[in-house]
């Protein structure tokens, strides 16, 4: 799949594309921490990515696109105005805001900025309200430390690749080990740095005065993100009114169980036809 590139807010962001169908409905794939936008590329090579035109960017200092040449960009709020800015001018209204675990912080940040998006999905995400919610919201796992820091070694980029699968998990985590290595440590280090600072947006009140509807995914066997703690939330337009939970599957579910993944986004755009 070619890639290509678009200059947001004044950085080169690379982007994957699908071809979607005729008058397609458009489906923006926001990957998460030390990923990039390859993490999407079954998803964009299968049906769905023949249904939907899927754009998935790399965000700054991921994958292909260009280090942040200032340091606000690797913030939620400087990330936000990525997501924001490279929605407007490639998707459109109307479309559908995917994001996986950062990249679903991302879209939560970015959603009073996006009044025209038809929907929003989340996953490997808890929505929190200050850092006081963080505790609870996320599950103790030593292997997310390598997630917020500049240096990372091979075997703590492997534990943490681990620990986006389900315990067990055949699935191979090489891609994911490439990409976390290759990611600017930079980005790691100073959204570690602005949480601490609280540099993000009150989440659960963005959604509390939410009109569109969000659905929330789940991996039943997740390593990251608490189920009991998302159970807990009163979400007005959340889809289905509960969280969908995809057995077998971990925080990186789209990987894990492509297909309920696939079938799941494609009911919730169904739903936003009706």
């Amino acid at each position: 799949m070619e890639q290509r590139n678009i200059e947001v807010a004044g950085q080169r962001i690379a982007y994957l594309e699908s071809p979607g169908g005729p008058g397609s409905r458009t489906v923006v794939l926001v990957h998460g921490n030390s990923c990039s936008a390859r993490t999407w590329l079954p998803l964009l090579t299968s049906d769905f990515g023949q249904r939907f035109r899927c754009l998935a960017p790399d965000l700054p200092g991921h994958g292909h696109s260009a280090p942040a040449q200032d340091p606000v960009s690797y913030t939620l709020p400087g990330y936000a105005d990525v997501v924001t800015g490279f929605t407007h001018a490639l998707a459109g209204p109307g479309a559908v805001v995917v994001g996986w675990s950062l990249g679903g912080q991302i879209v939560l940040e970015a959603i009073p900025a996006l009044p025209d998006a038809a929907g929003f999905a989340v996953f490997g995400t808890p929505p929190v309200g200050s850092p006081a919610d963080l505790a609870e919201a996320f599950l103790p796992n030593p292997a997310a430390g390598a997630g917020f820091t500049a240096e990372v070694s091979e075997a703590e980029a492997r534990d943490l690749a681990a620990s986006f699968l389900a315990p067990g998990s055949a699935l191979a985590t090489d891609e994911f080990v490439a990409d976390i290595l290759a990611t600017d440590g930079a980005a790691r280090a100073r959204l570690f740095a602005s949480v601490g600072e609280a540099r993000f947006a009150d989440e659960l009140a963005i959604l509390a005065e939410l009109r569109q509807p969000l659905a929330i995914l789940h991996g039943a066997d997740e390593q990251l993100v608490n189920l009991g703690y998302l159970r807990k939330l009163t979400i007005p337009t959340l889809w289905r009114g509960e969280v969908q939970v995809v057995p077998g599957a971990g925080h990186a579910l789209h990987r894990e169980a492509p297909e309920q993944f696939a079938a799941l986004l494609t009911d919730f755009a169904g739903d936003l036809d009706g």
